[in-house]
């Protein structure tokens, strides 16, 4: 018997870097005027609009940078969704990116929504909301304001589903077995090196990359490599700050979104979960921050509590923290045993604000 179905047919992300320049000039524009630039994603022409001082509804309130995402064309025959997601970033890699902040709409230009329009002018908007990502006084003095300008880098996301349509399958028949997945041709790229445009020296070692596959996955690396910075043309990049140990399985997250080394249960993966965040939070990888938050909270104990809550506070990861404080005042044995500890000699010298927080806590626990 035939079925109607609804399938998504396409999903398409698309990264921008926009810098705009004369930041002086555009604070006098108004709160409608605002810099485009048009794009073509997922097969739709796209305009991304930068309002370099749009009011708030309060008209007495300070002025934001904001961004709108606006669908041009003119017929699409299907449903659009499309989500904007933004942040600030240093093109230097000196500061880290800002709060991603994002909004989602839905465009349909079909002869049904185009007569709703007619009488209900807020169905099917051309634009979507305001993604309002930094008040202007709080730019100035971020530092993401720099020679007079600042970049934004904006995420794209299209989703194009089908209208109904009838199924032309025969229930209950599977599908052929699939080829390689996206992650394993990913990895065998990363592996052979074919196409390599950047090498990456790291403590002694070299990896080979490819610097868009890099750039689509790290706001950080977007900036660096498309970002006006003297890394756009080199082909050799020294990494110091991080060691070969924890860049290989980094690299290899960012082209196959999975870390091998964590499917093993051992101490080192504790170690290692605790440099992978901090290069995580570096180069803007909130998935791989995540998956180690989560690792490290699973593997608190008297010889890590200390340093990984260090971990937490440096680098903004408030579960984390939460969880190494209630382990560490979870009763008298472990926490004088957690003081006695070289992480937490680490901890007292390096974040000397968490300590008035972990009295008072071992205080209430006490209570």
């Amino acid at each position: 018997m035939e079925t109607a179905s609804k399938s998504v047919t396409n999903v398409v992300p698309s990264m921008k870097l926009l810098k705009v320049d004369g930041y002086c000039t555009t604070k006098t524009m108004g709160n409608e005027d605002c810099i485009k630039s048009t794009y073509i994603i997922g097969g739709y022409e796209w305009e991304i609009c930068i309002y370099p001082a749009m009011m708030p509804r309060a008209r007495d309130g300070t002025p934001w940078v904001a961004v709108k995402l606006v669908f041009l064309s003119e017929t699409c025959p299907s449903i659009v969704r499309a989500n904007l997601s933004c942040r600030l970033v240093d093109p230097r890699s000196v500061l880290r990116p800002s709060e991603e902040k994002s909004v989602s709409c839905i465009f349909n230009r079909s002869w049904v929504s185009r007569c709703l329009q007619m009488f209900l002018p807020f169905v099917g908007e051309d634009c979507s909301l305001p993604v309002r990502l930094m008040s202007t006084g709080t730019l100035a003095s971020s530092g993401y304001l720099r020679n007079d300008s600042f970049t934004v880098l904006c995420v794209v996301t299209v989703l194009k589903e089908d209208l109904p349509a009838r199924a032309t399958t025969v229930p209950g028949k599977e599908v052929p077995g699939s080829s390689p997945s996206l992650q394993k041709h990913l990895a065998e790229l990363l592996h052979t090196g074919l196409e390599a445009d950047v090498t990456f020296l790291v403590s002694g070692k070299s990896f080979a990359a490819h610097k868009v596959i890099l750039a689509a996955r790290s706001p950080v690396l977007m900036a660096e490599f498309f970002g006006h910075m003297k890394e756009t043309s080199s082909q050799c990049v020294e990494i110091k700050d991080i060691d070969a140990v924890v860049f290989k399985p980094l690299l290899y997250f960012i082209y196959t979104d999975s870390v091998l080394e964590f499917d093993v249960q051992h101490e080192a993966v504790t170690m290692l979960a605790q440099h992978l965040l901090a290069a995580a939070d570096k180069y803007g990888l909130d998935r791989l921050k995540e998956i180690c938050e989560g690792k490290l909270s699973d593997g608190i104990s008297i010889d890590t509590a200390a340093t990984t809550l260090a971990l937490a506070e440096q680098h903004n990861c408030p579960k984390l923290k939460v969880k190494c404080v209630e382990f560490i005042v979870s009763t008298p044995e472990i926490l004088h045993a957690v003081l006695a500890t070289d992480g937490y000699k680490h901890l007292e010298a390096s974040c000397p604000m968490v300590l008035p927080e972990l009295l008072k806590s071992a205080r209430g626990r006490k209570s």
